[in-house]
Order: C-alpha cells, then sequence, then structure tokens
C-alpha cells in the first residue's frame, strides 16, 4: 500500500520542474496546483487513495493547508482548509 503513494510522490517531485512552466488547464480557476505549492514551500503531509486513480493529497506550511486532488503527475487541482 505504502509503494504506490511513494512511488507517486517521487514522480511528483521529479516533475515538479517541469509542471512549475506550464499553465495546468485542470487547475481550478485562482487555485494552485501541487506543482505550485511545492515551489512556495508547502511539503506534503499525509496522502489518502479516493477511488483507484486519484489521491487526495495533504499540504501545509505554517498555519496554511491545502488538500489537492492528484490525477496525473501533471493533473491536480488544490483548496485551501483554512
Amino acid at each position: 500500500m505504502r509503494r504506490p503513494i511513494l512511488t507517486a510522490f517521487a514522480l511528483l517531485a521529479a516533475s515538479a520542474a517541469l509542471a512549475q512552466e506550464r499553465a495546468s488547464p485542470d487547475a481550478i480557476k485562482g487555485g494552485s496546483t501541487i506543482a505550485d505549492l511545492l515551489s512556495k514551500g508547502f511539503e506534503i503531509k499525509a496522502a489518502v487513495p479516493n477511488g483507484t486513480t486519484k489521491f487526495i493529497v495533504f499540504m501545509q506550511k505554517g498555519n496554511s493547508a491545502y488538500a489537492c486532488e492528484f490525477l496525473t503527475v501533471t493533473k491536480s487541482r488544490c483548496g485551501t482548509l483554512n
């Protein structure tokens, strides 16, 4: 169970620079992507499977927290929790 999550995080980290160069059409208008949040110093705190192909990723930096729907390495959408 942990191996797919770790694999997803490894792929995400490896492609963060590439994803930052392109605007994601799948991001919620005015929202953020996982790549955006990683570049701003947010850390992945937890991830839980949501169906067979999606993960919900929780990210935090200081008092700010986001929940992100992770579909693929280049497709994600995030919303603030607080």
